[in-house]
C-alpha cells in the first residue's frame, strides 16, 4: 500500500493488517520504523479530531510534523494543489495528510507526486482513517464484523464516512442499513423512519447533518429531524443490550442524538477519538514501511 486514499483502494488484508498493528500500539508496542519520517498536515477544510489525532500519532512514530497553514499558504494566490504538494515533495517531505473540499482531489496528484498521500476526507467522497478507527471500534466491541446489523442515520449522500465505512463493512460481512430523508440517502438505498431497525441494530451510528454541503437548508426545524431520524432517548431504550452507538463527530446534540446519550454507556464515542490516534499510528508506520 503506497498511499491511503480510499476504502475502495485497500483490501481486506490490508484492513487486518492495521487494525492487528493499531492494537499492538494500543497494548504500548514500539514503533517499528527505523528512522525519522517528516510529514505535514494540509488541511484545507476546518477539522479538530482529525488533524490532531495525525498530529498526535505522527509525533508517536517519532516523525516530524513540519507545520502547514492553508490559510496562510499559497494556495490563496492561486497555487495548485498539485504544485503546493510538488513543492513539499522537492523540499524533502516524505507524506502529506490532505483535507480538501474537492472529491477525489487526490488523482491529480498520482501523475506526478512520488511522497505518500494519505486522504483525511475528501469532499463528499471519501473518509478512510475514519472508517479504518469505526472498524477498530467496532472489531474491539464484538469480534467480528461477519453478520452484524449496523444502521448509518444521517446524511448518507454527503458523508464520507458513510461511504467509507459501507464499503468496508459489506466486504467484511455486516449488514448496513440506511435512515435519512429520501433526499438524502444519494446512491444508497434508506429507511425514511426507525421501523424495527432500532430493535435489530448491533450498532448505530449518527451522522451530523452537513448544512454547509447543502444548497439550501432543509425544509424541517433541529426538533423535527430529531423526532424523525435523531437517536432519541425512547429509541435508546429499544436497542439490543450489548448495542452500542457512535458518532464520526462533531457532534450536535440534540439534532442526531439526545445530549445526555453523547457519554451514555453505550456511547463509544469519545473510544473512537482515542481509537483514532492508534489506527493513524498504524495507517502512517504501514504505509512508510512499505517505502522504505
Amino acid at each position: 500500500m503506497k498511499n491511503l486514499l480510499s476504502m475502495e483502494h485497500i483490501s481486506n488484508e490490508e484492513i487486518a493488517t492495521i487494525l492487528k498493528r493499531a492494537a499492538e500500539l494500543e497494548a504500548g508496542a514500539p514503533s517499528q520504523l527505523d528512522r525519522s519520517y517528516t510529514v505535514a498536515n494540509l488541511f484545507f477544510e476546518p477539522s479538530t479530531r482529525t488533524k490532531t489525532s495525525f498530529e498526535m500519532a505522527e509525533r508517536k512514530i517519532g516523525a516530524t510534523v513540519i507545520p502547514f497553514e492553508a490559510g496562510f499558504s499559497s494556495a490563496l494566490k492561486g497555487e495548485t494543489l498539485y504544485d503546493t504538494v510538488k513543492t513539499l515533495e522537492s523540499i524533502g517531505l516524505d507524506a502529506v495528510v490532505i483535507r480538501h473540499k474537492v472529491d477525489a482531489y487526490y488523482e491529480e496528484l498520482l501523475k506526478g507526486i512520488n511522497l505518500v498521500v494519505i486522504n483525511a476526507g475528501d469532499g463528499a467522497g471519501q473518509h478512510p482513517s475514519q472508517s479504518l478507527l469505526d472498524l477498530y471500534t467496532i472489531q474491539k466491541e464484538f469480534g467480528t464484523f461477519e453478520n452484524l446489523n449496523v444502521t448509518i442515520a444521517g446524511d448518507i449522500s454527503h458523508s464520507r464516512v458513510a461511504k467509507s465505512d459501507v464499503y468496508a463493512l459489506r466486504r467484511l460481512g455486516a449488514n448496513v442499513n440506511f435512515v435519512c430523508p429520501k433526499e438524502w440517502q444519494g446512491e444508497f438505498e434508506a429507511h425514511q423512519g426507525w421501523d424495527d431497525l432500532i430493535e435489530t441494530s448491533d450498532v448505530i451510528m449518527l451522522l451530523r447533518v452537513q448544512h454547509e454541503r447543502h444548497e439550501a437548508d432543509a425544509n424541517f426545524s433541529k426538533e423535527d429531524y430529531h423526532a424523525q431520524y435523531g437517536l432519541t432517548i425512547e429509541r435508546e431504550r429499544q436497542m439490543k443490550d450489548k448495542a452500542i452507538i457512535m458518532h464520526p463527530a462533531p457532534v450536535n446534540r440534540g439534532v442526531e442524538i439526545d445530549s445526555s446519550l453523547v457519554e451514555c454507556k453505550r456511547s463509544r464515542i469519545f473510544d473512537q477519538v482515542r481509537n483514532g490516534v492508534f489506527i493513524r499510528m498504524a495507517i502512517l508506520e504501514t504505509i512508510l514501511k512499505g517505502r522504505m
